[in-house]
């Protein structure tokens, strides 16, 4: 029962982040500083992942064009962290520090599953 008080302590961190996007400063601070600081940055980075799908999957229903596909490709929460590590490596002179966790996700996203439609 351990795990309860933690997840809800996750989900008010979290919805007070709805209101502002975390930068990546913030994400840094978050992880270097909070006990659990590692693991809340990650479950961060799932609930960006999985909102920008869900806005690309809402974006094809209206008929718009998606700013990234799935398309039958491995899609999977545990990707998250590599996905966003792995676009700050490629272009890190182009991101700054208080640029938006979403941006990065966002672009990493539109890298890995582009549309072939």
């Amino acid at each position: 029962m351990r795990a309860a008080p933690a997840l809800l302590a996750l989900v008010l961190l979290l919805a007070a982040w709805t209101a502002q996007a975390m930068s990546i400063r913030e994400m840094r601070t978050l992880e270097a500083n909070e006990k659990d600081g590692k693991a809340y940055a990650s479950y961060y980075l799932v609930g960006v992942m999985e909102g920008l799908r869900e806005a690309s999957d809402t974006a094809l229903r209206n008929g718009q064009k998606a700013p990234f596909c799935i398309e039958g490709r491995r899609f999977e929460p545990t990707m998250a962290r590599s996905l966003y590590q792995s676009e700050l490596s490629r272009h890190a002179d182009s991101y700054e520090a208080d640029m938006p966790v979403q941006l990065v996700v966002k672009a990493a996203l539109q890298s890995s599953y582009r549309c072939t439609h």
